[in-house]
């Protein structure tokens, strides 16, 4: 997660997580309006930099959450339908995938793409609704079959979906099977065919020559039994937490990283400049992806204990911080992925989201340097199709003072008083066990990264580490 930060306003507003949930039932019916205009730049100096602003819950894009879940009443009749048509197993990337459709963070799709969904994602990075307005899609959520997969669904127009263990997970209606193109897919999402990106490597390479599209039916909600449920929040949920909370702002964080102090810096100042703005009850969704991510990121049960120590030592309130997992994958395609990233809030109900240097970026597979302009998603997130709810609000580059004994905003006046702390200088010290300066994280948070790089050591000489608590 990078030291300088963007902050993208979402109009439209709210809704949230809890700070280590509880689950509610509360059914969600509150329904503001909360909407931040920016006039453009002509018309703003005609007006003298004129910012209306009013209060609510940020749409979900197509203006309804689209949940596939099927009722109660008919989950055992789906049980019974689905013994009798063809049926595909599906990855560990796949039932994520199935999670992310099935709570709506991907409204309004309503199941896996279909090829004109998909034509539209890789060429358009967004969806041309047919009331004709367009809604934001940057990243392919498809399902891919071989050639034997396809010949067994023949003719049916119905296939079942189960998981590893072959239990039931859902039905997939209305199909349609389609070329996958996997060289496009990769260049149009990555911009690079290049050998060794992560993604492609776990989930494209290997996958079968075809896609199926259709409708979702999702039977049971997606369960991981890792101890860490209660944290998948829904849109729905995270949009009755925010109500709960009388949110009229929600501004959105999301890592895959440990947080430090500088982090939390960018997010207590953006709390700062809301209420400045005239929000009265700014909530921070801190959002840790709980999908699919590469071997040498942080496992998830480590990241969300230690952004537990982090409220725990008060360096984020807890009454304004709401934590909850995101279940997509990572694809590591910046740019192009950081608009998924932000448009999946949006159905969250946040309508503020804060973006650092580089998003989803990762390093160039082959060569010697970052993938990516680091600049190019703030950027690209200022002109995306279907994001136009989304404002600009720049954050300075923050680092460690040494004059301060702190994280603070980079002053280019006194350049030898800072330290800039990379997140590879920051696992050699957690691997040595080394401290970093003072005030650069939380001591519980610090401890949390130093057990799990230790549990590591412990793995590869042959001893099975303890599981994390949870």
């Amino acid at each position: 997660m990078a030291s300088m930060a963007t902050l993208f306003l979402n109009l439209k507003t709210p809704n949230s997580s809890h700070s280590f949930p509880k689950t509610h039932k509360t059914h969600f019916t509150y329904n503001l309006n909360i909407s931040i205009s920016v006039l453009p730049n002509k018309q703003k100096r005609r007006n003298n930099q004129q910012l209306r602003i009013s209060s609510g819950l940020i749409e979900p894009d197509g203006g309804k959450l689209v949940e596939l879940f099927v009722k109660e009443n008919q989950k055992d009749e789906k049980k019974k339908e689905a013994k009798l048509i063809p049926r595909i197993k599906l990855s560990r990337i796949d039932l994520e995938w199935v999670h992310v459709l099935s709570e709506g963070w991907a409204s309004p799709l309503s199941g896996f793409m279909r090829e004109s969904q998909f034509l539209q994602t890789l060429h358009f990075n967004s969806l041309r609704l047919d009331d004709g307005s367009i809604v934001n899609m940057s990243v392919p959520i498809v399902l891919a079959i071989d050639d034997s997969q396809r010949q067994r669904i023949g003719e049916s127009t119905r296939v079942a979906l189960v998981d590893s263990g072959d239990n039931t997970v859902a039905i997939l209606k209305n199909i349609e099977i389609y070329k996958h193109n996997k060289e496009e897919r990769i260049a149009r999402t990555w911009g690079t065919t290049a050998p060794g990106l992560p993604y492609v490597d776990k989930a494209i390479t290997n996958a079968g020559n075809w896609l199926i599209g259709g409708d979702l039916e999702v039977i049971e909600r997606i369960k991981y039994s890792d101890g860490l449920d209660r944290f998948r929040l829904s849109p729905t949920e995270l949009r009755e937490e925010f109500t709960k909370r009388n949110a009229d702002a929600v501004f959105a964080f999301q890592l895959r990283n440990p947080v430090h102090n500088g982090h939390a810096l960018l997010m207590t100042d953006t709390r700062k400049r809301l209420l400045d703005m005239g929000y009265k009850n700014p909530v921070l969704l801190l959002h840790p992806l709980g999908g699919y991510t590469k071997a040498d990121d942080v496992p998830l049960s480590w990241r969300m204990k230690q952004h537990e120590k982090v409220l725990e030592d008060g360096v984020l309130d807890p009454e304004t911080t709401v934590v909850a997992i995101f279940p997509s994958p990572m694809h590591y395609a910046g740019p192009t992925e950081v608009q998924w990233h932000a448009k999946a809030r949006i159905n969250a109900g946040a309508n503020f989201y804060i973006v650092g240097r580089d998003p989803a970026g990762m390093g160039h597979p082959v060569e010697k340097r970052d993938l990516y302009d680091a600049d190019h998603g703030k950027k690209v997130l200022s002109m995306a199709p279907g994001l136009e709810r989304l404002n600009i609000l720049p954050f300075k580059v923050a680092a460690y003072d040494k004059t301060q004994g702190k994280m603070a905003f980079f002053d280019p006046s006194r350049p030898q008083d800072f330290i800039f702390i990379s997140g590879t200088k920051m696992r050699t010290l957690a691997k040595n066990k080394e401290n970093p300066p003072d005030g650069f994280m939380c001591p519980g948070g610090w401890k949390v990264l130093v057990d799990y790089y230790d549990s590591m050591v412990v793995s590869e000489n042959g001893r099975v580490p303890d599981a994390v608590p949870v």
